[in-house]
């Protein structure tokens, strides 16, 4: 189920074969916002539910969480709240009257208006891997991030239809000085892409600057700009139990200004987290519920979204495991909890593995389909995600983008229609005891669009595969890399909104950009 395609224009890709996929190098899916028709898991019981709520307030109210942000615990003193030093308590009355505050969904609007999303509901949106400070791929090998690589992920987040919003470094440019590597980043950011931008909640200095490019970029006044969210980002909890400045900083800036914020506490089960399932998720939702609070206190109305990241370690290695079942039933968990607590919930697409081979993807896919279970709503890390979270890949991009079709795809009602034409009584009276029906009219109308095309699966047989040279599916994927690279044109931006952003780069260069001591 999805929602109807707006107007088009260009996103990036050599021109031609518009139709279907917007670009050439592939034959991808249609750009659409996915609506998730199905029931979600819901591994507990009412009980359950009441358990997890009751040990998340217990855990606010008794033990409290540390707010590293002088700022922030001024606020929450004044809220009522009790505040000793950094230590803040707050009841249960509190917390559940400021997340009536929080809208159950809420938009984000982009330059390019026809990239709208919506964050809640039925909808899912999936986004590219934020944050590895490496990259790997077949020909370069592991490497640490650079600029030129992290602009090559833009060009697949922006080329790829089903990826739905551009989210942090992709891989993180080691070789741009902190102090301005959000203005670099963010300017091809939003020249390379026109989809809705994530910003690191880094401090004043970092979300200010981001704001006012993305302001530029869309072409708005600052009221335009401040009427709906046109940006997002990401804040994690210092697990367990801390929040600490520069996000808190960031996160307030944001919510004044009506921008998305998403709290996302880091929670590995036997380590940052108690061993069980059930007690990490209630520790990460104390942590989440605790900055939800403050921003819904600050600015009220502000959209928010609970993010999970619950997993468990590998308790021979204590290494991060992801897209287990452990990681599985604590994503739906969590999406059982944020629809009780009636506000919208992100997850991602994650694994352990460190090469994109059959673990890469098989931990990939359990997490993918455990943020459908879970009636998630915004989906980081869907592409390119290797070696838990420490590496970028674009082979890996390329093939989770094919899981990411094969949901889109799963989700459409073509596959579940129920009208005379598709139970097909005519066609099966004519095909009769033993026949095929490769050649009847039923299927000749159809065939075409019946089925799911893959980008990079071969579904050929093993000797036809071998006879044209036994190519894996990391070599496929590889290769298609290379010819979206060699294609790829930048999505049309005004040459006088695209000069005022560059004027806007190279002064706050000048100016010394922000600063890197938190």
């Amino acid at each position: 189920m999805t929602e109807a395609p707006t107007r088009r224009r260009r996103a990036g890709g050599r021109r031609g074969n518009q139709e279907r996929s917007g670009h050439a190098a592939i034959d991808q899916m249609p750009w659409r916002i996915p609506l998730n028709p199905d029931r979600p898991v819901e591994p507990l019981t009412e009980e359950g539910v009441q358990a997890i709520h009751k040990g998340a307030m217990r855990v606010l109210s008794e033990i409290g969480i540390e707010f590293l942000n002088p700022a922030a615990c001024a606020h929450l003193a004044e809220a009522g709240c009790k505040v000793d030093g950094e230590n803040v308590r707050m009841d249960e009355d509190f917390v559940m009257e400021m997340l009536a505050r929080a809208p159950a969904d809420f938009t984000i609007t982009p330059r390019n208006p026809d990239r709208r999303l919506t964050i809640g509901g039925k909808h899912i949106v999936f986004g590219n891997v934020s944050s590895p400070p490496n990259a790997w791929d077949m020909e370069r090998g592991k490497r640490p991030g650079d600029f030129e690589t992290y602009k090559e992920f833009l060009k697949l987040t922006q080329y790829f239809n089903c990826i739905h919003f551009a989210g942090g470094y992709a891989p993180e440019p080691v070789d741009v000085h902190a102090s301005v590597r959000h203005l670099e980043c963010l300017y091809e950011k939003l020249t390379l892409t026109d989809k809705a931008a994530h910003a690191y909640s880094l401090g004043k200095e970092r979300v200010e600057d981001v704001m006012e490019m993305v302001r530029i970029a869309g072409g708005l006044s600052r009221e335009e700009f401040e009427a709906t969210p046109r940006m997002y980002t990401n804040i994690n909890s210092v697990s367990p139990l801390k929040h600490d400045f520069p996000m808190l900083e960031g996160a307030m800036i944001l919510a004044r200004a009506r921008q998305g914020v998403i709290v996302t506490p880091f929670t590995l089960a036997g380590a940052m987290a108690p061993v069980t399932m059930s007690g990490a998720v209630t520790l990460s939702l104390a942590e989440a519920l605790a900055a939800v609070a403050l921003l819904q206190y600050i600015s009220p109305g502000c959209p928010v979204g609970i993010g999970t990241f619950t997993s468990n370690v590998d308790m021979k290695s204590g290494a991060p495991a992801f897209g287990t079942p452990e990681y599985m039933r604590a994503t739906q968990m969590t999406g059982q909890m944020a629809r009780f607590y009636g506000v919208p919930m992100r997850a991602s697409g994650v694994c352990a593995a460190n090469v994109p081979d059959g673990q890469a993807m098989w931990e990939t896919s359990n997490s993918l389909w455990s943020a459908v279970q879970s009636g998630t709503n915004m989906v980081y890390h869907a592409a390119g995600w290797l070696e838990g979270g420490l590496i970028a890949s674009p082979e890996k991009f390329i093939m989770d983008c094919e899981i990411l079709q094969m949901i889109q795809r799963y989700f459409e009602p073509a596959l579940w229609a129920t009208e005379e034409a598709d139970i097909a009584i005519d066609a099966i009276r004519d095909v009769g005891p033993g026949g095929h029906y490769f050649g009847v009219q039923h299927t000749q109308d159809r065939y075409q669009s019946a089925f799911y095309a893959p980008i990079v699966s071969d579904w050929r047989n093993f000797e036809a595969w071998e006879a044209t040279g036994g190519i894996w599916t990391a070599e496929r994927a590889h290769k298609t890399f290379k010819m979206i690279m060699a294609e790829f044109e930048p999505p049309a931006m005004d040459v006088a909104i695209k000069e005022e952003l560059r004027a806007f780069v190279d002064r706050r260069i000048a100016e010394g950009g922000a600063p890197t001591d938190f």
